[in-house]
């Protein structure tokens, strides 16, 4: 009687842990490449929310829905913002207990781990993480410190061997898998916090090769993602209607700073401190727009920062598909509705846009490639979908056919093929 070959089951996954959402990938014969995090989805929101009324921690969809139910608590979203920051060696109170940020990163890349493990019923101890080609942007000795963090945190929760490789050549490594012939292909991986490039000679028959590195012809990147679109479209469009930009009596410019800390998804629980609300009763007294400092005023007394900034994200993502949205803003005066057009949205992030194109033309003279060379543009990353971002690196590459990957696992699928190349 034939029996059928053993399963060979792999040692090690691959992981993307992203600025807006993060997945987990592992090359087993007969499963998906992607593990199911949470709901049965692929993909786990980077979110965290402390419950102080239970005294418990939620996860990705789970704790963004605890937030917005009302529950008594901290939410922490764009967790890898911390990464190469001052703020990483810091902490922030939490229920009354102080919470360093490295073991914030270490809860929720440590769940990361144990939810693949339980999807899979594998112990998973080697893994090849995704890293962007800069975590931080001209300063070398801040990057390195960013990857080094981000290897103790792995080694912590659990992770007995780990090695890192680019996010975009996960992307590209994905890509590999569907192609019947070469190609010279530009991967476009933008996502919630960067935006990463790599040109890449990718075929079946250079899949083959243990060592890849003559096929990679260049690397750029740039700290701008989602995020910072979000932020972009958040100052110019909807902060105004909580007196951004308005003037004091005095004929001064209202203090900005508290806009910026709420237009940043890192930074939105620095608006809560005591420092700023009296700042803000300080200036009160001399402001000529009352009626959008009165809804500031709510909004931070009733911590309905990342209710705001999701309404923005929300409004980034239908302005991608549709030239109008309507963004309502209930929480702020009962039945306000804010209109945004896409000429706005475009408007606000056209420096933005620049300096990404400016990145992908940088990489093509470095890596002494002409744009006519170009076969393939592949995007991925969730900030690919912008409309006027993609057309500004697509009309640098006239000659090249766009594809949109996995906008949101392209990366961990890629990076599960390193880890099965690397351990087997």
């Amino acid at each position: 009687m034939a029996t059928s070959p053993m399963i060979q089951y792999p040692r090690a996954c691959g992981l993307d842990f992203g600025t807006s959402n993060s997945t987990v990938g592992w090359l087993c014969p007969d499963s998906p490449v992607l593990v199911p995090l949470e709901d049965g989805r692929a993909t786990l929101p980077s979110a965290v929310f402390f419950n102080a009324d239970e005294d418990s921690i939620s996860f990705g969809r789970a704790a963004m829905a605890d937030y917005l139910d009302g529950c008594e608590g901290r939410l922490m979203r764009a967790l890898k913002s911390l990464l190469g920051t001052g703020l990483i060696d810091g902490h922030t109170e939490v229920n009354g207990r102080a919470l360093g940020f490295r073991d914030l990163l270490a809860s929720f890349i440590g769940e990361l781990k144990t939810r693949a493990e339980r999807a899979t019923g594998r112990q998973f101890e080697h893994a090849v993480f995704g890293r962007p080609v800069h975590f931080v942007d001209d300063d070398p000795v801040a990057d390195r410190k960013a990857q080094e963090t981000l290897a103790a945190i792995a080694y912590q929760v659990g992770f007995r061997e780990m090695s890192f490789q680019l996010e975009p050549i996960g992307a590209a490594l994905h890509y590999e898998r569907t192609l019947a012939s070469e190609e010279l292909v530009l991967i476009a991986d933008i996502g919630g916090g960067t935006a990463d490039f790599s040109i890449v000679r990718l075929s079946p028959e250079r899949a083959r090769a243990a060592e890849r590195g003559e096929d990679l012809l260049g690397n750029a990147g740039i700290h701008i993602g989602g995020t910072d679109f979000d932020r972009a479209l958040s100052l110019d469009c909807v902060m105004p209607m909580l007196g951004y930009r308005s003037r004091l009596r005095n004929g001064a410019v209202m203090p900005a700073s508290v806009y910026f800390q709420l237009a940043a998804w890192h930074t939105i629980n620095l608006a809560y401190g005591r420092q700023v609300w009296a700042d803000l009763q300080h200036v009160y007294r001399g402001a000529l727009a009352r009626t959008e400092l009165d809804r500031l005023c709510q909004l931070i007394s009733r911590r309905d920062g990342h209710w705001l900034a999701m309404k923005v994200e929300q409004a980034k993502i239908a302005l991608s598909a549709a030239d109008q949205t309507q963004v309502a803003l209930e929480r702020l005066a009962p039945g306000l509705i804010l209109e945004l057009s896409r000429a706005a949205f475009s408007a606000a992030t056209e420096g933005l846009v620049e300096r990404v194109g400016g990145c992908v033309a940088s990489l093509l003279v470095d890596a002494g490639v002409s744009r006519d060379r170009i076969d393939t543009l592949y995007f991925t990353g969730g900030a690919s979908g912008v409309p006027q971002l993609r057309a500004r690196i697509a009309a640098a590459l006239p000659s090249a056919r766009s594809i949109e990957g996995d906008l949101y696992g392209s990366i961990g699928a890629g990076l599960a093929v390193e880890a099965a190349r690397r351990y087997g």
